[in-house]
């Protein structure tokens, strides 16, 4: 698997973790709608990265790419914090 289908499937992880914490968010205490906050903005930082990545693949740099994966990786570990300290 390339880094590109990496980075659609964590996009889609994300994705789905995020909708999960959405439907729960209304029974969360305040620190957690906290951190929801801080973490939309870094979803909102992942997808335009991804999108300059997925859009410019072929002249988007290793960096770039690493730089767009080690986000998403930080924003997956944080909607699924919240979805844990949900349940």
């Amino acid at each position: 698997m390339n880094l590109q289908e990496e980075l659609k499937k964590l996009s889609e992880k994300i994705r789905q973790y995020r909708d999960e914490a959405r439907v729960q968010l209304h029974l969360a205490r305040e620190d957690v709608k906290d951190e929801w906050d801080d973490l939309e903005k870094d979803w909102e930082k992942f997808r335009n990265k991804l999108d300059l990545v997925l859009h410019d693949a072929e002249d988007a740099t290793h960096d770039a790419k690493q730089t767009a994966q080690r986000l998403g990786e930080e924003v997956r570990a944080g909607y699924e914090r919240i979805r844990d300290r949900l349940k």
